[in-house]
């Protein structure tokens, strides 16, 4: 496993690292297929490090958060995207009854906040992000790749 800590100063350094990441993967489709855990409080910045990739793969119109709704989908031109949202899940096994196993089955990438509220039913990782906000606005994200897809992915992207 790697594990890389990084230092955005501002959310203009938050968009610079989604834009690379999905620069990326606009090149390389292939290394989209991936799930993403986001952890972190609430204002860590989880949101919007998601609305800022997914501009960079080319969303238009509006990013809603899926905190009511658990998944909005989205198509970009490489790769189905869902974003999930389990803030509002109470037990784990709601990720079972709201019939998730399908998505995550299928190929696409996979970006979760609040991964913790559907503990032991989600998939392997490819990345597994800790956002947490320290003095003047800083963000300290700390990037585990547990698999070999997502180390290749860290290490290019770093």
């Amino acid at each position: 496993m790697i594990v890389k800590t990084f230092r955005w100063a501002d959310e203009a350094a938050t968009s610079a690292f989604a834009t690379r990441l999905a620069q990326h993967w606009l090149q390389q489709p292939a290394s989209a297929n991936m799930v993403v855990l986001l952890h972190g409080d609430l204002g860590a910045g989880k949101t919007t490090l998601v609305r800022h990739l997914l501009r960079g793969l080319g969303v238009t119109g509006r990013i809603k958060s899926p905190t009511y709704a658990v998944v909005e989908p989205y198509v970009t031109p490489c790769v189905q995207v869902w974003h999930f949202d389990f803030y509002r899940f109470g037990d784990p096994r709601e990720w079972e009854d709201a019939g998730l196993r399908d998505i995550f089955a299928t190929p696409g990438l996979k970006l979760v906040e609040w991964p913790d509220k559907a503990a032991g039913m989600l998939p392997q990782a490819d990345w597994v992000l800790h956002l947490q906000t320290l003095d003047d606005d800083v963000r300290e994200v700390v990037i585990e790749a547990p698999t070999a897809a997502g180390a290749a992915l860290l290490q290019e992207v770093s």
